[in-house]
């Protein structure tokens, strides 16, 4: 399951709806940047690390090795979801591969946030998340979860504190970094105790399920426009978030995902700078920011806001595979008279259709907009498609012929209930 706009595509709510149909939910790229929000009962999960499948005690929860893992936060979660009821044990797994968060990661982040970009932030949530993932890209200077297990974890800590301190000085500019070997050493020797029981191989057990004919659903992180390779670089996250990441994150090969399902809201947010073509920093933006409540899970930061990008989104989903879209958060637009989709761009004077691969590109394109009518009308009760207004319906067929997917999924609210499904939404419309 892959969001395909810029992250914040409601995915946590699917994969918890999703997950009784399955045996494995599998978390495989990205790290407490991650937000997941989840509403069941009347209660509202927020989670970051664990996979949202984590709220049905039967299904298995595995964080493979594409996952950066800040231990601290892993077991902030594990202790919130236990204070609730919520069973932690067995049906979680977090990868003896997967890359470790430590302190100086947080470091980095907090010297580097200046740095931005032509005076645009790149979007980092000051986690740590970008410096591990160059950490592992860097080899020398990494720690994987398995690693606090192994004799030379002390000896690693002392050795890349000393390297560290001397290189986040000389970016600092000052002579004094405040890492303390020791304390970081007692601190994570006490996380690796406390998260041992759940660590293992995720790699062979996740192989072994697909053999065996379990059936698994990946849950994506952050969205396709923020992939690494292929988003809208450099205003990106550090790891593969299409769905060509899933095989390298979860060391699933691609044979065994027979179904990709990708996740839109039916308008456009982004977090953090960059280009963002359909944005309406206006009225109509803070309105459906305001009705949306576009604010972020994991940092609270307002979200910006505008249009359905069409353009975006079929490029994501041919990106992806996608087989089927799942189009969230329709009540939002309730209130507005007119709605308008991005169906193409214009740049220097000539209509184009295709996604531009180079930012500056991106930036300097005009959106083509059609206008259709809106529905004036509360559905966030409605949980038949037959009994959504002719305009909603008329929406979402246009959304659909506009992707080039079938529409299999809309939601009308957060909560579970609040889903619709259909095997054809279009053949609904009248």
């Amino acid at each position: 399951m892959i969001g395909l706009q810029w992250g914040d595509e409601a995915k946590g709510k699917l994969v918890d709806l999703l997950t009784p149909q399955f045996e494995v939910v599998v978390r495989f790229l990205g790290g407490a940047n991650a937000g997941h929000t989840v509403v069941t009962g009347g209660e509202t999960f927020k989670l970051h690390h664990i996979p949202s499948g984590i709220l049905n005690s039967d299904v298995k929860n595995v964080v493979t090795a594409g996952v950066v893992l800040n231990p601290g936060t892993v077991i902030e979660e594990i202790d919130g979801l236990l204070e609730r009821g919520v069973t932690v044990g067995d049906n979680l797994m977090l990868s003896d591969r997967a890359h470790v968060v430590m302190p100086w990661h947080l470091e980095e982040d907090r010297i580097l946030d200046g740095a931005a970009i032509g005076g645009e932030s790149i979007g980092t949530t000051l986690r740590g998340i970008g410096p591990c993932y160059r950490d592992k890209a860097g080899r020398s200077m990494a720690i994987r979860l398995g690693d606090m297990y192994r004799p030379g974890f002390r000896e690693n800590v002392d050795r890349i504190v000393a390297a560290k301190k001397k290189i986040l000085g000389l970016q600092n500019g000052s002579s004094s970094v405040s890492l303390d070997a020791d304390q970081i050493f007692h601190e994570y020797s006490q996380y690796a105790t406390r998260l041992e029981p759940y660590v293992d191989d995720t790699t062979a057990f996740l192989l072994s399920a697909m053999e065996l004919g379990q059936l698994a659903i990946f849950e994506g992180a952050q969205g396709a426009l923020l992939d690494l390779d292929h988003g809208t670089f450099p205003f990106v996250t550090s790891s593969n978030s299409s769905g060509v990441g899933v095989s390298a994150g979860s060391g699933v090969p691609p044979r065994w995902i027979t179904k990709m399902i990708g996740v839109v809201k039916a308008y456009c947010t982004r977090v953090g700078g960059g280009p963002f073509p359909t944005e309406q920093d206006n009225e109509t933006g803070q309105h459906i920011r305001d009705e949306g409540n576009e604010y972020g899970t994991t940092t609270g930061r307002p979200r910006r806001c505008g249009w359905f990008d069409a353009v975006a989104a079929r490029y994501t989903a041919r990106l992806s595979g996608v087989d089927e879209l799942a189009i969230m958060m329709l009540d939002v637009l309730s209130k507005l008279p007119e709605i308008s989709i991005c169906v193409a761009y214009e740049l220097d004077g000539e209509r184009i259709d295709q996604f531009p691969g180079q930012v500056e590109d991106l930036r300097r394109v005009k959106p083509i907009f059609e206008t259709m009518e809106g529905w004036e009308r509360d559905v966030t009760s409605v949980r038949n498609v037959d009994d959504l207004p002719h305009q909603a319906r008329a929406y979402i067929h246009r959304l659909s012929e506009l992707v080039g997917c079938p529409v299999g999924i809309v939601s009308v609210g957060p909560d579970r209930q609040q889903t619709m499904f259909s095997e054809d939404f279009s053949a609904v419309v009248s």
